[in-house]
């Protein structure tokens, strides 16, 4: 028995790894070990938008889990490469050594059906589905990051039109207090003025918020709480232009996210061939010697076993995945008509909101910059009443909120633009 067992020990030994053999790993299995991400040290005074960019890009744990599983994916595929194991088998027959026989042997599976390559091409999918969604990821970081740092430049600017009217409202109040004082004007109309300046206070406040609330929006990007930089750095007035909605639609073809559906149906449908190689059965070969004490001699061992696929069929998972890969199909339609139809509606948007920003920047707000300063030098020298001031001031604070409002959309449209196309 000795004899018969020491060389299927030795195959054994040199075929699996067993617990504290020492084996230098194949290169392949060297993975590259993708690193946390750190969170980059934001500037306490300005910053600019390549600089939130680089924040953004080294600090973002969604960023980083993408990373990572595109890594595990490699693992993936080196487990669809690698062979069955063998089996060593040793069955003995009569305990009494003068009559024993005793079996050994070696059992080979044989993958048949192209199972392997099937799980490779499954692998491969999903592989490259992982580049995809990293790809989707990082477009879609990015374009949250500008539409954000531009919403605390908006945001910004409300609060420095809010300081703007409190001081408008602070003068009138002072004016309308010294007319009051002269017997010019009823004490009503101070009071009015002391209604106003508490409103613009009250907007100021807002506004206020309203920046503490986009500079953290922007900072948990790179997954800081609680901003460290002092305001943002960029010119509202350069507005973001886009190509014409046709090379929009043409450039959708290279967006991320259409390309993860398109791979995610590509990946169904290898677990579609990956299901049918499981309905061939897999052939099992022997190979062994066998010792009979009694008649003295060895005799080799030579075996084939074959399952007979009678009830399982592998039929059932087969369907599943058959299904699951007509669903998939029909999700990338759905995604390529959602993505145009999102594209077209923010080309039309950046269109809309940069014909108005300019309309304002251009006409609106001079004009009621001009009426303002007209209702004042005119309220001071005693031609207006206070009424006329307050209706220009209103005009001129209403001009100035909508072309923020406007300028807001002109950058959220683009930013949606880019997320799409994945620039």
């Amino acid at each position: 028995m000795r004899r018969l067992l020491l060389p299927l020990g030795l195959a054994a030994v040199l075929s699996s790894p067993f617990p504290g053999v020492a084996q230098t790993p194949p290169a392949a299995v060297a993975l590259p070990s993708a690193p946390a991400p750190a969170g980059a040290t934001q500037p306490a005074g300005t910053l600019t938008l390549d600089a939130a960019l680089a924040l953004a890009e080294a600090g973002s744990f969604t960023l980083s889990a993408a990373g990572k599983e595109l890594d595990a994916t490699e693992g993936d595929l080196i487990q669809a490469r690698v062979l069955p194991n063998p089996e060593l088998a040793v069955s003995m027959e009569d305990t009494r050594k003068a009559s024993r026989a005793t079996t050994g042997q070696v059992n080979l599976p044989v993958e048949l059906g192209g199972k392997r390559a099937a799980r490779i091409g499954l692998a491969e999918r999903g592989r490259e589905l992982a580049q995809a969604e990293l790809g989707s990821t990082r477009a879609e970081l990015r374009a949250a990051v500008i539409a954000r740092f531009f919403g605390v430049l908006v945001a910004q600017e409300r609060v420095r039109l809010a300081e703007a009217s409190v001081g408008i409202a602070s003068q009138a109040a002072n004016a309308a207090g010294r007319r009051v004082a002269a017997g010019k004007v009823a004490p009503l109309e101070a009071t009015r003025a002391s209604v106003e300046q508490a409103n613009a206070e009250l907007e100021l406040a807002e506004a206020t918020g309203a920046l503490q609330s986009a500079r953290q929006s922007l900072a948990a990007l790179w997954g800081e709480s609680t901003p460290r930089f002092a305001q943002g750095q960029g010119d509202l007035d350069v507005l973001p232009s886009r190509p014409a909605p046709a090379a929009l639609q043409a450039a959708l073809a290279d967006s991320p996210l259409l390309e993860a559906s398109r791979l995610a149906a590509e990946r169904s449908r290898a677990e579609v061939a990956v299901q049918r190689s499981r309905q061939y059965p897999d052939v099992t070969v022997s190979v062994g010697a066998k010792r009979d004490n009694e008649a003295n001699r060895n005799m080799a061992v030579l075996g084939v076993a074959i399952p007979l696929p009678l009830f399982d069929r592998n039929q059932g998972n087969l369907y599943a995945a058959l299904r699951r890969a007509d669903g998939a199909q029909d999700a990338h339609a759905a995604t390529r008509v959602r993505l145009q139809g999102e594209l077209q509606q923010a080309s039309t948007q950046l269109s809309v909101s940069r014909a108005a920003a300019q309309t304002l920047q251009a006409s609106v707000l001079p004009a009621a910059e001009q009426a303002y300063a007209a209702a004042s030098r005119g309220f001071e020298a005693g031609k207006f009443n206070f009424l006329d001031v307050l209706d220009a001031q209103r005009t001129l604070f209403q001009a100035r909120i909508r072309y923020l409002d406007v300028l807001a959309r002109t950058y959220d449209a683009a930013a949606s633009i880019d997320r799409i196309l994945g620039h």
